[in-house]
Protein backbone atom coordinates (compact mmCIF):
# COMPACT_ATOMS: atom_id res chain seq x y z
CA UNK A 1 0.00 0.00 0.00
CA UNK A 2 1.16 3.48 -0.81
CA UNK A 3 0.60 6.29 1.68
CA UNK A 4 -2.28 8.69 1.14
CA UNK A 5 -2.02 12.19 -0.27
CA UNK A 6 0.52 14.18 1.74
CA UNK A 7 1.56 17.82 1.87
CA UNK A 8 4.50 17.03 -0.44
CA UNK A 9 2.12 15.65 -3.08
CA UNK A 10 0.03 18.82 -3.04
CA UNK A 11 3.12 21.04 -3.14
CA UNK A 12 4.65 18.78 -5.83
CA UNK A 13 7.89 18.52 -3.90
CA UNK A 14 10.05 15.41 -3.42
CA UNK A 15 10.44 14.26 0.14
CA UNK A 16 12.71 11.53 1.42
CA UNK A 17 14.96 11.25 4.48
CA UNK A 18 15.62 13.45 6.30
CA UNK A 19 12.18 14.93 5.87
CA UNK A 20 12.76 18.50 4.65
CA UNK A 21 9.50 19.81 6.18
CA UNK A 22 6.45 18.58 8.11
CA UNK A 23 4.76 16.23 5.69
CA UNK A 24 1.60 14.71 7.15
CA UNK A 25 -1.36 13.43 5.19
CA UNK A 26 -3.80 16.04 3.97
CA UNK A 27 -7.51 15.80 4.86
CA UNK A 28 -8.01 14.20 1.45
CA UNK A 29 -5.20 11.76 2.24
CA UNK A 30 -6.73 10.75 5.58
CA UNK A 31 -10.10 10.13 3.92
CA UNK A 32 -8.36 8.16 1.17
CA UNK A 33 -6.76 5.85 3.76
CA UNK A 34 -9.97 5.45 5.75
CA UNK A 35 -11.68 4.32 2.54
CA UNK A 36 -8.82 1.94 1.76
CA UNK A 37 -9.09 0.47 5.27
CA UNK A 38 -12.83 -0.16 4.77
CA UNK A 39 -12.12 -1.69 1.36
CA UNK A 40 -9.44 -4.01 2.75
CA UNK A 41 -11.61 -4.96 5.72
CA UNK A 42 -14.38 -6.10 3.33
CA UNK A 43 -11.95 -7.97 1.08
CA UNK A 44 -10.48 -9.82 4.05
CA UNK A 45 -13.96 -10.71 5.33
CA UNK A 46 -15.15 -11.89 1.92
CA UNK A 47 -12.05 -14.05 1.47
CA UNK A 48 -12.10 -15.26 5.10
CA UNK A 49 -8.54 -14.03 5.57
CA UNK A 50 -6.87 -12.04 8.29
CA UNK A 51 -4.17 -9.42 8.27
CA UNK A 52 -1.47 -10.35 10.76
CA UNK A 53 0.86 -7.36 10.75
CA UNK A 54 1.58 -4.01 9.13
CA UNK A 55 5.10 -2.85 8.31
CA UNK A 56 5.69 0.74 7.24
CA UNK A 57 8.36 3.26 6.40
CA UNK A 58 9.13 5.55 9.31
CA UNK A 59 8.49 8.76 7.32
CA UNK A 60 5.57 10.80 8.67
CA UNK A 61 3.11 10.21 5.81
CA UNK A 62 3.59 6.44 5.86
CA UNK A 63 3.54 6.26 9.66
CA UNK A 64 0.23 8.12 9.68
CA UNK A 65 -1.15 5.88 6.91
CA UNK A 66 -0.09 2.69 8.73
CA UNK A 67 -1.51 3.91 12.04
CA UNK A 68 -4.89 4.63 10.45
CA UNK A 69 -4.87 1.19 8.81
CA UNK A 70 -3.73 -0.53 12.01
CA UNK A 71 -6.43 1.10 14.11
CA UNK A 72 -9.19 0.37 11.58
CA UNK A 73 -8.10 -3.26 11.15
CA UNK A 74 -6.96 -3.85 14.75
CA UNK A 75 -3.48 -4.86 13.57
CA UNK A 76 -0.07 -4.09 15.09
CA UNK A 77 2.17 -1.68 13.16
CA UNK A 78 5.98 -1.90 12.98
CA UNK A 79 8.27 0.62 11.30
CA UNK A 80 11.34 -0.18 9.22
CA UNK A 81 13.79 2.29 7.68
CA UNK A 82 14.37 -0.05 4.71
CA UNK A 83 10.88 0.92 3.47
CA UNK A 84 11.72 4.62 3.15
CA UNK A 85 11.34 6.48 -0.12
CA UNK A 86 14.37 6.62 -2.40
CA UNK A 87 17.00 9.01 -1.05
CA UNK A 88 16.80 11.99 -3.39
CA UNK A 89 20.12 13.36 -2.17
CA UNK A 90 20.57 17.08 -2.83
CA UNK A 91 17.21 17.14 -4.64
CA UNK A 92 15.30 16.30 -1.44
CA UNK A 93 12.79 19.09 -0.85
CA UNK A 94 12.89 20.41 -4.43
CA UNK A 95 10.27 20.47 -7.18
CA UNK A 96 9.16 17.16 -8.66
CA UNK A 97 9.50 18.79 -12.10
CA UNK A 98 13.24 19.26 -11.55
CA UNK A 99 13.61 15.67 -10.41
CA UNK A 100 11.66 14.19 -13.33
CA UNK A 101 14.13 15.75 -15.76
CA UNK A 102 17.02 14.15 -13.88
CA UNK A 103 15.31 10.74 -13.87
CA UNK A 104 15.02 10.85 -17.65
CA UNK A 105 18.39 12.34 -18.56
CA UNK A 106 21.05 11.43 -16.04
CA UNK A 107 22.45 8.49 -14.08
CA UNK A 108 20.90 7.27 -10.84
CA UNK A 109 23.62 8.67 -8.60
CA UNK A 110 23.17 12.27 -9.78
CA UNK A 111 23.25 14.73 -6.88
CA UNK A 112 24.00 11.97 -4.38
CA UNK A 113 20.72 10.21 -5.06
CA UNK A 114 20.33 6.59 -4.06
CA UNK A 115 20.48 4.24 -7.04
CA UNK A 116 17.79 1.81 -8.16
CA UNK A 117 20.11 -1.02 -7.13
CA UNK A 118 20.56 0.41 -3.63
CA UNK A 119 16.79 0.71 -3.15
CA UNK A 120 16.33 -2.82 -4.46
CA UNK A 121 19.02 -4.17 -2.12
CA UNK A 122 17.39 -2.73 1.00
CA UNK A 123 13.88 -3.79 -0.09
CA UNK A 124 15.10 -7.33 -0.83
CA UNK A 125 16.84 -7.43 2.55
CA UNK A 126 13.57 -6.39 4.22
CA UNK A 127 11.52 -9.02 2.33
CA UNK A 128 14.00 -11.80 3.10
CA UNK A 129 13.93 -10.86 6.81
CA UNK A 130 10.15 -10.74 7.13
CA UNK A 131 9.69 -13.86 5.01
CA UNK A 132 11.96 -15.82 7.36
CA UNK A 133 10.37 -14.41 10.51
CA UNK A 134 6.69 -14.30 9.48
CA UNK A 135 6.32 -17.14 6.99
CA UNK A 136 2.67 -17.85 6.17
CA UNK A 137 1.46 -14.53 7.60
CA UNK A 138 -0.48 -11.87 5.71
CA UNK A 139 1.43 -8.61 5.95
CA UNK A 140 0.54 -5.15 4.71
CA UNK A 141 3.55 -3.08 3.66
CA UNK A 142 2.99 0.68 3.67
CA UNK A 143 5.61 2.59 1.75
CA UNK A 144 6.26 5.05 -1.05
CA UNK A 145 5.73 5.10 -4.80
CA UNK A 146 9.31 4.44 -5.85
CA UNK A 147 10.04 1.87 -3.13
CA UNK A 148 6.85 -0.07 -3.89
CA UNK A 149 7.56 0.17 -7.61
CA UNK A 150 11.00 -1.38 -7.10
CA UNK A 151 9.41 -4.14 -4.99
CA UNK A 152 6.79 -4.80 -7.65
CA UNK A 153 9.20 -4.95 -10.58
CA UNK A 154 11.49 -7.26 -8.58
CA UNK A 155 8.55 -9.53 -7.67
CA UNK A 156 7.67 -9.66 -11.38
CA UNK A 157 11.27 -10.47 -12.39
CA UNK A 158 11.87 -7.20 -14.22
CA UNK A 159 15.53 -6.17 -14.09
CA UNK A 160 15.98 -2.79 -12.42
CA UNK A 161 18.86 -0.76 -13.78
CA UNK A 162 20.14 2.36 -15.46
CA UNK A 163 18.27 1.63 -18.67
CA UNK A 164 14.93 1.40 -16.81
CA UNK A 165 12.18 3.31 -18.57
CA UNK A 166 10.61 6.03 -16.43
CA UNK A 167 7.21 5.32 -18.00
CA UNK A 168 7.12 2.11 -15.92
CA UNK A 169 7.35 4.28 -12.81
CA UNK A 170 4.42 6.35 -14.09
CA UNK A 171 2.36 3.13 -14.03
CA UNK A 172 3.26 2.55 -10.36
CA UNK A 173 0.94 2.39 -7.39
CA UNK A 174 -1.35 5.34 -6.74
CA UNK A 175 -1.73 7.24 -3.47
CA UNK A 176 -3.71 5.15 -0.97
CA UNK A 177 -3.83 2.20 -3.37
CA UNK A 178 -3.45 -1.40 -2.24
CA UNK A 179 -1.95 -4.12 -4.45
CA UNK A 180 -1.48 -7.77 -3.59
CA UNK A 181 1.89 -9.39 -4.20
CA UNK A 182 2.61 -13.05 -3.54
Amino acid sequence: MRHGEAVSNVRQVVSSWPEPFENPLTEVGVKMIEESADFLKHILLDQKRTLDLIFASDLSRTKQTAEIMGEALNVQVKFDTRLREIDFGFKNGTSIKDLDIKFKREADDINGRESYEEVLARVKDFIIDIDAQYQGKNILIVSHKFTLWVLEVWANNIIVGEDMKTDLLDQGIGKGQIKELN
